[in-house]
């Protein structure tokens, strides 16, 4: 019954998001002044002369570039109960999230911003349905693997992940189809919740499946395990879509499709803690549809430029193809140049359309290379393609004073599912991919500089096992493909 009866509310919500995306400038222009003119007595807003703005070079101008350090003094005041601090009144939630730099960081979210989260999520679903026709997943299970919904207080502020936050958003007419239980959705543990999650969804008719790759993997090993089954879709027959974000599915792509069984529909979204940035509105195009109605005021500065001292500062009717860009926020949460470290690139000015490339702080340039995470990723895609190998995860660090001696390298660290059969011509082939995208990498290798890459293969489980040592098995939790020192390759078991 849901499916038929919300086929018509979905093609009503294509619609909508596509008159969105026609006047995405005009709409990021008129939300820039809507937002400085609602909190223009706000603390900030007086410490930044908001009452003077009234172009985007004013905006400029007054409005810094901020990562959460910068941020804190407001988030503390917020955090101290506070009222009117970076936003009218005081957020309803705080989304606790751990930073690498900042440690436990406090992003608000106000009334006004929470329909940014869950309606975008809607938005992305909804145009999947109005675009193909599909809807039957709405009549059966789905799973959504999240963090805790339970909740803290930070002096009358709800205080909890993000995932968990949303999870309290859910309406009524969903809540039926939605797995696992909420008592099971509490548990801290990751491996003692997912062995309930399988518990509870072994039998079940589970039609959407939502999560980020490594840990759906997990789950579906389990349920493998447990079920004696060969395949997912054995297990789960009307299995009708999978719904991810936060990295790049494609070098989970072939692992995950041998363990269902074949390739389910999927939608990519865009989520972070600071606002819904962009989601997977077609199945047809390329890139991720910018959600430029929601609430959120974007900014885009070229990545090589984003700690200069005076960075280039763009808008959205500003933008390129194939530039790579830092992405900054300033949001009706109270966010305000808020630089939320990811980087981004436009395929599409018309709608706009964006892949995410990595992270500002993921990177190695331990000899002047920058070598950046989309680069890593499409290397390992060439040379997976080529050998027939599957990959379960990877990282890359430098290697700058080799044990070995000579020259130095970087070190890829790769868990196999199915190793390749030539190892040397795979780490070939891995190198001339990454040389054909980095001219500072190609230059250092022709140069003598730098030896070819070096792949080490992990022992099973040796990524697991590293999140599970920092406490982030699990929930929204991300290996960083590449950084530019050794403290997550210090820490993998070899093979």
């Amino acid at each position: 019954m849901k499916s038929t009866l919300l086929k018509p509310y979905a093609h009503y919500v294509r619609r909508k998001v596509r008159k969105a995306a026609e006047r995405a400038v005009l709409s990021q222009e008129e939300i820039m002044l809507d937002l400085v003119r609602t909190a223009r007595d706000t603390a900030f807003g007086r410490d930044h002369d908001f009452a003077g703005i009234r172009t985007y070079e004013d905006f400029k101008a007054r409005v810094p570039i901020v990562d959460y350090e910068a941020f804190r003094p407001y988030a503390d005041r917020i955090r101290d109960g506070e009222s009117n601090i970076s936003w009218v009144g005081k957020p309803k939630y705080f989304a606790k999230t751990s930073g690498t730099t900042s440690g436990v960081k406090f992003i608000p979210l106000t009334r006004q911003s929470i329909p940014n989260h869950f309606g975008t999520a809607r938005n992305a679903l909804f145009s999947y349905i109005s675009e193909t026709g599909k809807s039957k997943w709405l009549d059966g299970k789905m799973i959504f693997l999240s963090g805790s919904p339970e909740m803290s207080d930070t002096n009358g502020i709800l205080t909890g992940r993000l995932s968990g936050i949303v999870n309290h958003q859910v309406p009524a007419w969903l809540r039926t189809n939605q797995l696992p239980s909420y008592e099971t959705n509490c548990i801290e543990d990751w491996e003692t919740k997912l062995e309930r999650i399988v518990d509870e969804t072994i039998n079940a008719d589970m039609r959407l499946i939502s999560g980020i790759p490594p840990w759906v993997q997990m789950y579906y090993e389990r349920l493998l395990a447990r079920s004696g089954k060969d395949t997912i879709l054995e297990l789960f027959p009307n299995l009708e879509m999978f719904v991810y974000g936060g990295v790049n599915f494609e070098p989970y792509r072939k692992s995950l499709e041998a363990l269902v069984g074949g390739r389910i529909p999927s939608v990519e979204t865009y989520p972070a803690s600071e606002g819904f940035i962009a989601f997977q509105d077609s199945q047809t195009e390329e890139g991720l549809l910018l959600n430029s109605d929601s609430g959120i005021f974007f900014e885009f500065v070229p990545a090589g430029e984003i700690f200069d001292e005076r960075p280039t500062r763009l808008s959205l009717g500003q933008v390129e193809t194939g530039v790579n860009y830092a992405i900054l926020l300033n949001t009706n949460a109270g966010l305000w140049g808020y630089n939320i470290g990811d980087t981004v690139e436009f395929v599409s000015l018309n709608p706009f359309r964006l892949k995410v490339t990595g992270r500002i702080k993921h990177f190695i340039s331990a000899f002047g290379e920058h070598v950046i995470g989309k680069e890593v990723e499409d290397a390992m895609r060439i040379a997976v393609a080529k050998h027939g190998v599957e990959v379960t995860e990877f990282t890359v660090a430098p290697q700058v004073t080799p044990p070995e001696g000579g020259l130095p390298y970087h070190e890829w660290f790769v868990e196999y599912a199915s190793p390749p059969a030539d190892p040397t011509a795979f780490a070939a082939d891995l190198d001339e991919a990454l040389i054909k995208q980095n001219i500072y990498y190609k230059d250092l290798i022709t140069g003598g500089i730098l030896r070819p890459l070096v792949v080490r293969p992990t022992a099973p489980g040796a990524f697991r096992d590293y999140m599970k040592s920092q406490g982030k098995l699990g929930g929204q939790n991300k290996v960083p493909r590449l950084s530019n020192d050794r403290k997550i390759a210090d820490k993998l078991g070899l093979a």
